[in-house]
């Protein structure tokens, strides 16, 4: 078991408050990501779970026992960076065996595991070469070697793969998915990429502002977002949203009178999400309420751009059919595919 619990933790730098008060619970053995815009206070958190900062206010537990006070060396984590932090004078086999000798393990232990890491990340060939000679995902492989090395309780990512290009950072996601499966060890990951973040999560938090946002499966946030930062931040394209008035169980847009859908609820003003996939496109017609003002080409897709009201939405058109810019168009708002948010605090709303 290693059950990281935050209880009522409060960090400050300054006058500047980063995290005003979280009580999380990371679950033993499951992929934890950290998912949120940049300053939110995902990498703080981090860093407070490895020691490298230390609360203010509350108290970081590991299987109950409080380690909010403990020195990073006593923690038994083991951390990788964005920058890999390697030692550059130092080969593979050396930066690989470098924890192990702080360790003072017999060197008898030390090339056994070496070899095994090496084995398990692919890393056998280049053993003997230096930092410099590596390429990004091969440096990457031996700064996650090094971390797992010593088998610690916990590891902890710091947007490990932000400095890679678009293919390789596909390839390596992968690659430390299946890892982290394999050793069945808590993990928690920082990152600013939803696409990571929902690929990689066991258990997804979504931060803003130091809080927490929601907490789940990627499917749950992505299906049910808690509040309209959640459905704004996930999804790509992100979810419309449009002002909208509910009169008589018809949901109108803001000053028109041109229905939308049905809602079941008490007539007033809100917000109303849909995501552009789930838009179902009608027939051309002069009398269409959606005038297409832009379009972009995304290969199986192309997103139709223009208002209702006078919010922008955007909608998608299958990659077979034709929509010229300026032409007036159908939306289909179906019920099944919609959500409602309040129109004052943001609140999801079911329906």
């Amino acid at each position: 078991m290693s059950e990281i619990q935050f209880r009522g933790v409060v960090k400050r730098f300054n006058d500047n408050l980063v995290i005003p008060q979280l009580d999380l619970l990371v679950p033993s053995g499951c992929l934890t990501v950290l998912l949120g815009p940049s300053g939110c206070g995902k990498s703080t958190i981090l860093r407070m779970i490895a020691g490298l900062e230390s609360p203010d206010e509350g108290a970081i537990l590991l299987d109950n026992i409080d380690i909010t006070a403990q020195e990073p060396r006593h923690r038994n984590m083991a951390m990788v960076f964005q920058n890999y932090a390697l030692y550059p004078h130092l080969s593979v086999r050396e930066n690989l065996a470098f924890p192990l000798k702080v360790a003072k393990m017999p060197k008898e232990t030390i090339t056994a595991k070496v070899t095994e890491t090496a084995q398990l990340l692919g890393l056998t060939p280049m053993l003997d070469r230096y930092p410099r000679t590596l390429s990004g995902g091969e440096r990457q492989r031996t700064a996650v070697g090094r971390a797992i090395i010593r088998n610690p309780q916990v590891f902890l990512f710091d947007e490990p793969l932000s400095n890679l290009d678009f293919q390789l950072r596909n390839q390596m996601r992968g690659e430390l998915k299946s890892l982290q499966q394999r050793l069945g060890k808590t993990t928690v990951y920082v990152t600013h990429d939803q696409t990571e973040a929902m690929t990689m999560a066991d258990n997804l938090v979504v931060l803003n502002q130091g809080r927490v946002m929601q907490i789940g499966s990627p499917s749950e946030v992505f299906r049910k977002p808690a509040n309209l930062f959640v459905a704004r931040f996930i999804g790509s394209p992100p979810m419309n949203i449009i002002n909208v008035e509910v009169a008589s169980g018809i949901c109108y847009p803001l000053g028109q009178k041109v229905p939308l859908a049905k809602l079941e609820v008490p007539n007033g003003k809100y917000l109303l999400g849909v995501r552009p996939d789930q838009l179902l496109l009608g027939p051309n017609s002069q009398d269409a309420h959606f005038t297409v003002e832009r379009t972009e080409f995304h290969g199986t897709a192309t997103f139709l751009i223009g208002k209702i009201g006078d919010d922008l939405v955007m909608a998608t058109s299958p990659a077979d059919r034709t929509i010229a810019v300026g032409e007036r168009v159908t939306l289909d708002f179906i019920s099944r595919n919609l959500h409602l948010f309040d129109a004052a605090s943001g609140t999801r709303i079911p329906f």
